[in-house]
């Protein structure tokens, strides 16, 4: 009887400590599991933070502007009234007093970078510039490699020819075109004109004058550039009166870059609705010519 009592005894304590182990057991494993969720919050927060700072600084955010103290601006200066070296022998034009604004609406300095036309949107895809303002119209193909602005200027397709000379809108078929390498001038006499030959310049002030020494039959560029380069030719050239396409010119950003480009139309918004655009027009009309 006494053996029996003290076999139920070490039995009931066996089970009593099995239980304690389990309930041990459970409850270390039902605290460790917020741990490691936090844990893994964490990791996950800090990994989002490095995503979003790694984004930030590949597309040139405004804060990363602001730290440097200025924007970048790329653009071609031969493109008057919208872009030239002016008397001073810096840039000026339409679209540099544009991004003036935009760089003190951010309380940074403007840099302008001075390249050939067709290197723009590639010099914007690497980083090497925030923004370029460049008489460039909103494309298709263009929409693909870069985003753009609201839209600022309405501007068209017009042809030089040499004064007096015959030739009309009508007739380009066969002729020596001129043009400025990559802009919707050379897109529309390579796509649409029979031309014998196009030929392509640097920039459009280059052509006008190859086309007033004889070497082309006429050049094809936007409408106030054509009339610029008109009006410095001492009466060798002429705009014809037909247009040949409508565009519209925007400010372009590296692709995904929402930030800088809202910024952008913030300015643009503010001197559209104050009439500044088109006192820059016709300032620089005149002082370009």
């Amino acid at each position: 009887m006494n053996l029996k009592k003290a076999f139920t005894l070490t039995l009931a304590l066996a089970m009593a400590a099995s239980l304690g182990a389990c309930g041990g057991s459970t409850s270390s494993e039902s605290s460790s599991q917020p741990a490691s969720s936090e844990a893994a919050s964490s990791e996950a927060a800090s990994s989002e933070a490095a995503s979003s700072e790694a984004a930030s600084t590949e597309t040139g955010s405004l804060a990363k502007i602001k730290e440097a103290g200025k924007i970048v601006m790329c653009t071609n200066l031969a493109f008057p009234p919208f872009e030239y070296i002016g008397s001073d022998g810096k840039g000026a034009g339409v679209d540099i007093d544009i991004s003036q604004e935009i760089a003190k609406d951010l309380g940074v300095e403007l840099e302008i970078v001075d390249m050939n036309f067709d290197l723009i949107i590639d010099s914007l895809k690497a980083g090497k510039a925030d923004f370029s303002a460049a008489g460039m119209t909103v494309k298709p193909e263009r929409l693909e490699q870069v985003d753009f602005s609201t839209e600022y200027v309405t501007s068209a397709q017009y042809v030089i020819v040499q004064a007096g000379s015959e030739i009309t809108t009508d007739n380009l078929d066969g002729l020596t075109i001129g043009v400025q390498e990559s802009t919707t001038g050379d897109i529309y006499a390579t796509d649409e004109i029979q031309a014998k030959e196009v030929m392509r310049y640097k920039s459009g002030v280059d052509a006008g004058a190859a086309l007033a020494a004889g070497k082309l039959d006429a050049v094809i560029i936007d409408q106030l550039p054509a009339e610029s380069i008109a009006a410095n030719s001492n009466g060798k050239l002429e705009v014809l009166p037909e247009a040949l396409t409508e565009e519209s010119y925007a400010i372009a950003v590296k692709k995904g870059n929402q930030e800088l480009l809202d910024a952008i139309n913030a300015t643009l918004e503010r001197l559209i609705s104050e009439g500044k655009i088109d006192e820059y027009v016709t300032k620089h009309m005149t002082e370009a010519a």
